[in-house]
């Protein structure tokens, strides 16, 4: 049971990005179909990933081991505990749009998933979590990156 409920420390980043694009993909399906049982993958995916990483979330196992390894390296780790915590946030986001739509608000919900969206968006395009900043500012970090020395990397390549 122990493993079950581990969080692999580091995390592989190209992984993560793919589970930030999948979540960008079932929220806008969300925000066009607007059928509320689209939520509960959603919220799920988070729960899973927060518990157990990618283990028991169907997005984390695709990414993990079907979609990453068919992309071309090499693979930068990063520090699991703030992307669990971004997780985390993704959670509590999500599940209170979920909340918000059962209650019958869906403007809520909307903004909500649109803040989601974003952040999602900026995990998977630039390779910028949000959640990870907040982590790093609350928490502190010592294996972090310095976000300005990342920046200055990819203006060089």
């Amino acid at each position: 049971m122990r493993r079950l409920f581990s969080f692999p420390d580091p995390v592989n980043e190209t992984s993560a990005r793919v589970v930030a694009a999948g979540v960008v993909v079932m929220a806008v399906t969300f925000l066009v179909f607007r059928e509320g049982w689209l939520l509960v993958p959603l919220v799920y995916g988070f729960a899973a990933r927060v518990l157990t990483g990618p283990t028991l979330s169907p997005l984390g196992q695709l990414a993990t081991r079907v979609v990453t390894p068919r992309l071309p390296g090499p693979h930068r780790l990063v520090p699991g505990p703030p992307k669990r915590f971004a997780q985390g946030v993704g959670l509590v986001v999500s599940s209170s749009a979920a909340l918000a739509w059962l209650i019958g608000a869906p403007v809520v919900s909307t903004v909500l998933l649109v803040g989601l969206i974003v952040a999602a968006s900026l995990e998977s395009v630039f390779a910028l979590c949000l959640g990870c900043m907040v982590h790093q500012r609350v928490f502190g970090c010592d294996e972090c990156d310095d976000l300005s020395d990342r920046f200055a990397a990819r203006a060089t390549n």
